[in-house]
């Protein structure tokens, strides 16, 4: 690695300094995601690939889309930002995932699935009309390719494009592979000799010499017929694409000599590449899941400083707990997740009730209309979803099952900041999003004991689209709700109301108590629609301060701003929000800090005011 500086180095290396070079950047690898956190096994699998392709092709000339990103790490080491990889997923320092702002060489921004094709589409089209002749290169995992949107490139591709896809086939997203195409690539990988006979016989058959078009015919059907007899399926081949492999994904010469005869087709190929996630760190190998996104670890042990999850309960454990529960005494309870079984706390309900729990894939959007496939007969489907991959469902949201007055429930994990993983995973667009579709309920519980009535109200109680949103993590020290109820009113100096919901509303009860004359406080838990009753009794207040852990526009604040100017208030109104921004990484304690929803930074903000009122 110290040889390095720059690319043309890397294509003048030997081929045991290309091994020994493989070597230091794993070891490289876990010793610093050991210390910042970040995503590993990952990473481990792509090293010799992300080689490879550096040394075919001519970053950033041709250009490299990673997709989804987390997978990118060996990239950013080879593309000069070595020296900077103690700041990783840090305040200001390297992102987790492919940035153009941080280096030419990072051709698009990644941090969602099954984007890379449709983008590298769109490069190679570019690269087309300004007769450059550089190729553009789209880098996707398998499990990738159960995102509809991978399809849509594919049907789109232009024959004439200079497009290589790298099929990164690993078994794994964050979990094991599902549904056809996983089953698809197996069988691919069962039959390695296909390409090599193939293409010998396709080598004869060009050096017979053709008599006659009826000949032509004959040879041109044998080849398709050779196709069929071995290999059974040609999705790739028929859809256009000139497929190469299965190649061995660590094997830098086969690497190399397949990446180069894709660059110099000139047409649009599949590379399939064969790697192992978690690759050359036994403990990420052997469970490649656990160590996908990890936090700080101990690499000789390989056990975790703080476990990857936080001690003891989470929201996301909770919520998996109770819908385990609520789904063994009801038959009609469906469980839906895209990809994200462990993540999203299905794990128990999958084993419990095994016929009605349903991974997706990364589909988020067919998730969406399958739930009101599900409920258009009699069953309640409760689709589990990070908030950052709710928003890829929008339309599916509004148009299948709102429009269409299916009730379907969705369990919106991590809502709110998420930390290092930065401005693609926040979750703080789902308030906006799902307010203005209309007929949604929306509760956003602050503890555990809301989580489990709220999402026992949201099965039972509501009708049509029924949002449950939680935060990453665990609960903090609460405000008192009692099961069922819509919002909780604490006396105090009502010439002050503030008004919270969920992680804030913790954080603001707490805030309130280190005050020695507090304000009226309002905590809501059923955020959407807006309570009639608590409009009118706000209407009549003198000053109104709400905090909320959302980007302002569309926010709770704004819409109870504007329901109660409708109602003729007069009083006072000041919100603090997040901005109309991407939120940039940080942990979640130094982001509510910064914007004003920490305990601390509420404190300090609610005594001003009640100063200001003497």
């Amino acid at each position: 690695m110290d040889k390095l500086n720059g690319l043309e180095d890397l294509r003048g290396l030997s081929g045991w300094e290309l091994e020994r070079l493989c070597y230091e950047i794993r070891s490289f690898l876990i010793d610093h995601v050991s210390r910042t956190g970040g995503h590993l096994a990952s990473n481990l699998g792509a090293v010799e690939l992300t080689v490879a392709l550096h040394r075919v092709f001519h970053s950033p000339e041709d250009s490299i889309v990673w997709d989804v990103g987390h997978q990118s790490y060996t990239h950013k080491i080879l593309t000069g930002r070595k020296d900077r990889f103690d700041t990783l997923r840090q305040p200001g320092g390297l992102s987790g995932f492919p940035k153009p702002h941080e280096s030419v060489h990072d051709a698009f921004v990644a941090g969602h699935a099954s984007t890379s094709v449709s983008a590298a589409c769109g490069i190679a089209a570019a690269n087309r009309l300004s007769g450059n002749g550089h190729t553009a290169v789209a880098v996707v995992g398998d499990g990738a390719f159960t995102g509809g949107m991978i399809y849509e490139a594919i049907n789109n591709v232009d024959p004439a494009a200079r497009l290589v896809i790298v099929l990164n086939h690993n078994d794994m997203s964050i979990s094991k592979n599902v549904g056809a195409f996983a089953r698809y690539l197996s069988t691919i990988r069962a039959k390695p000799g296909y390409l090599h006979l193939k293409e010998r016989i396709e080598n004869l058959l060009e050096h017979i010499p053709l008599v006659g078009l009826p000949l032509e015919r004959a040879i041109r059907s044998s080849k398709s017929v050779l196709k069929y007899i071995l290999y059974h399926n040609t999705f790739f081949e028929e859809m256009g694409l000139y497929y190469i492999g299965p190649v061995d994904g660590h094997n830098l010469r086969e690497l190399e000599d397949a990446l180069t005869q894709a660059r110099d087709l000139g047409q649009p190929s599949v590379v399939q590449v064969e790697t192992v996630k978690g690759k050359g760190y036994e403990f990420a190998e052997r469970n490649p899941p656990a160590y996908h996104g990890v936090s700080r670890f101990d690499v000789c042990t390989g056990t975790f400083g703080s476990s990857p999850a936080p001690a003891g309960p989470t929201f996301s454990s909770t919520f998996g707990a109770e819908i385990e529960r609520l789904g063994i005494r009801d038959p009609r309870i469906c469980a839906i997740t895209a990809a994200m079984k462990l993540g999203t706390g299905l794990d128990g309900f999958s084993r419990s009730c095994p016929g009605r729990f349903f991974d997706v894939g990364i589909a988020e959007e067919h998730a969406v209309t399958f739930a009101a496939g599900l409920a258009t007969k009699g069953y309640i489907p409760v689709f589990a979803v990070y908030s950052t991959f709710l928003q890829r469902s929008f339309d599916q949201v509004l148009h299948d099952a709102a429009l269409e007055k299916t009730h379907i429930v969705l369990a919106v994990d991590r809502a709110g900041i998420v930390g290092d993983d930065g401005d693609t995973h926040q979750g703080v667009f789902d308030v906006p999003m799902l307010t203005c579709i209309p007929g949604v309920t929306i509760y956003s519980p602050a503890g555990f004991d809301s989580l489990r009535e709220d999402l026992r109200r949201a099965l039972y109680e509501e009708e049509g689209v029924v949002a449950v949103r939680y935060p990453r993590g665990g609960e903090g020290d609460h405000c008192p709700f009692g099961p069922g109820e819509d919002d909780v009113w604490v006396d105090g100096d009502r010439r002050l109301t503030v008004i919270a919901y969920g992680r804030t509303a913790s954080a603001l009860w707490q805030a309130c108590q280190k005050l020695e004359t507090p304000p009226e406080q309002v905590y809501l838990n059923k955020i959407w629609p807006l309570s009639d009753e608590m409009l009118k009794v706000l209407a009549r207040r003198e000053r109104i301060l709400m905090f909320e852990e959302s980007v302002l526009s569309g926010s709770i604040a704004e819409h109870l701003l504007s329901a109660l100017n409708r109602l003729g208030f007069r009083g006072e109104y000041r919100m603090v929000t997040l901005p109309d921004a991407f939120i940039p990484q940080c942990s979640v304690p130094e982001a509510l800090d910064r914007f004003g929803l920490s305990t601390g930074a509420m404190e300090k903000r609610v005594r001003q005011e009640m100063e200001g009122l003497e």
